[in-house]
């Protein structure tokens, strides 16, 4: 059973699929738990640099608590931990196999791990917190190789979610991939955040490619029904101080 705790950063839970236990980062408003209040759920990737920075892997976390504490959004955030040892991150957040030029191949099983979520992970939650059980009220977000995964999961579990933030998706090696899943039959009411930064590159033919391959998943998706917000983040880099300023635009697009 999961401990009815407002802000619990330290929650080990048992994942299938790897078996091994991992940390779950949990954040309950706390007028929500005086009041009985059910709320929408956040799900998301890398948890350990959501809330604070002294978890956060390179020491600055998105702050995503001093937001939620001070806006007063009534919203559940289920952030669940990476694998911190060596190419496992890439591993469990990549749905493909691909090959990169630093990391070599990668076996990805990124879709093992978002049916632990869909199948274990998010009716545990919805047992012990006080969650709104809804495809309307279940939501996905990440950055980077979770960016990748929530924008993976909006369109293969779109029975499951309705809303999908997908901050610099890391798409270069898998693009052909991703383009299949987006011309995948969506859900009218489906809301997806896109966005990159215009300094996350060394060179104008990168931010050029990026950019085109985001413009391509936001019309496959478009066209599959899908309602989507494309971001340019004009000197926005890869990193989790830039992420933190789109909470409040990938939010109120959501709820918009």
């Amino acid at each position: 059973m999961l401990p009815l705790l407002w802000f619990c950063p330290l929650l080990p839970l048992f994942l299938t699929p790897y078996q091994m236990n991992r940390r779950l980062h949990i954040y309950v408003p706390q007028r929500a738990m005086e009041e009985g209040r059910r709320c929408p759920v956040l799900y998301m990737f890398d948890g350990h640099n959501l809330f604070e920075d002294q978890e956060a892997t390179y020491g600055k976390s998105w702050g995503l608590k001093d937001y939620l504490d001070h806006s007063g959004l009534p919203l559940i955030v289920v952030g669940m931990e990476c694998n911190h040892e060596g190419n496992s991150r890439l591993v469990e957040y990549s749905p493909y196999t691909f090959t990169d030029h630093q990391f070599g191949t990668i076996a990805g099983t990124g879709r093992q791990m978002m049916r632990w979520v869909v199948d274990e992970l998010k009716p545990l939650i919805d047992r012990e917190l006080p969650t709104l059980t809804s495809r309307k009220d279940t939501w996905i977000a990440g950055s980077s190789m979770g960016g990748l995964m929530a924008l993976y999961t909006i369109t293969a579990h779109n029975d499951t979610f309705s809303k999908a933030a997908c901050l610099s998706p890391y798409l270069f090696p898998v693009r052909k991939d991703m383009e299949r899943e987006c011309r995948r039959p969506i859900d009218p009411d489906t809301h997806v955040y896109l966005s990159w930064g215009s300094s996350e590159t060394r060179s104008k033919r990168s931010l050029s490619w990026i950019s085109k391959t985001n413009l391509e998943m936001a019309n496959l998706l478009n066209a599959a029904g899908a309602r989507v917000h494309l971001n340019l983040v004009l000197g926005g880099t890869h990193c989790e101080a830039c992420w933190e300023k789109e909470i409040p635009v990938f939010l109120r697009f959501f709820l918009a």
